[in-house]
């Protein structure tokens, strides 16, 4: 025969009708209080420790990248005499005006035609990258064919391949053709991102359900409308951090065209700033329509990246949450 079990419940009393002893103590409401842990308050000063530590790197570096960007600004305000003779992080006579109508106006006024040429570069090769790579990485991560994880690799090894390295061989296949000096020399070459489809690969691949795809077939949704209508949205953040990153890279670009390009109409504004500076010492003025040209150049990234950050934040907090 089984003898009865004398177990305890919440409320202080055995099961088999004996009294104990309430642990929990008057006003617990059956539930054992938990006394918090009073040892040393090494915890909290490694978090504190951490932290300054943290808030210090993050001050150095913004101090690092912003001080150049001052300094460019405070030399854009300069007469050319002030650039060596005054402060050079604080303003003396103000001349930003001045100098922007001088730098503009200078050559028949061809700056404004080289930052329209790296709009146009930067611009269409960015949308039509994050495209091609969008499209490429949905693919990758949604379709099963035969070598599939074979071409991954090869974009992954593509991804290790600096773009200065192919500017070369690019420059004698388009010679093949008589296509340098040309607009396309430079415009065809930007739409190709191994890291847009690296990225997207991933992101598809854990943001957008098979489950939705499906349901989207069974309502005769063809698979050029599914991208398009479902996951494109669902990728959204990954395809505006591939566009900042290809819209980046093809501003500052400067090797490719450098090879590529010998008319200056075509020049984008960084190798067009860099042919001003080559002159300097035959045209001393050039300096400053340099540093005021320079300056005018930041303006587009910076107005991209404000345009665009809720957009990436929001994917990184969703990435952050899944």
């Amino acid at each position: 025969m089984t003898a009865p079990t004398t177990g305890t419940s919440t409320t202080g009393r055995s099961t088999n009708g004996g009294a104990v002893p309430d642990l929990a103590g008057p006003g617990s409401s059956g539930t054992a209080r938990r006394t918090p842990d009073r040892r040393s308050g090494s915890g909290p000063q490694e978090s504190r420790v951490s932290r300054t530590v943290a808030m210090t790197v993050m001050v150095v570096f913004t101090v690092y990248f912003l001080v150049p960007i001052w300094w460019l600004l405070v030399a854009a305000t300069k007469a050319r005499g002030d650039l060596t003779t005054t402060n050079a992080l604080w303003f003396s006579d103000m001349n930003l005006l001045e100098n922007l109508a001088a730098t503009t106006g200078y050559g028949g006024g061809v700056l404004p035609r080289w930052l329209l040429n790296s709009v146009l570069y930067a611009g269409g090769g960015a949308l039509l990258g994050t495209l091609l790579a969008g499209m490429c990485g949905y693919a990758l991560a949604k379709y099963r064919f035969p070598g599939r994880e074979l071409v991954f690799n090869v974009v992954l090894g593509g991804v290790l391949v600096p773009a200065t390295a192919l500017a070369l061989p690019l420059f004698l296949l388009f010679s093949q053709i008589n296509a340098t000096n040309t607009f396309w020399s430079v415009f065809l070459p930007s739409i190709v991102s191994p890291f847009g489809v690296y990225l997207t690969r991933i992101f598809a691949a854990s943001a957008v359900p098979e489950e939705l795809l499906e349901a989207a077939r069974l309502d005769g949704s063809g698979e050029v409308r599914t991208f398009f209508t479902v996951a494109v949205r669902l990728m959204f953040p990954a395809l505006v951090t591939v566009f900042l990153f290809q819209f980046v890279a093809i501003w500052n670009n400067f090797f490719l065209p450098l090879i590529m390009l010998r008319d200056e109409a075509l020049f984008p504004v960084t190798l067009g700033l860099y042919n001003w500076n080559t002159q300097v010492n035959q045209v001393p003025e050039l300096r400053l329509y340099v540093l005021t040209g320079a300056l005018l150049s930041i303006v587009p990234l910076i107005v991209v990246f404000l345009l665009l950050q809720r957009f990436w934040r929001g994917g990184l907090g969703s990435g952050a949450l899944k």
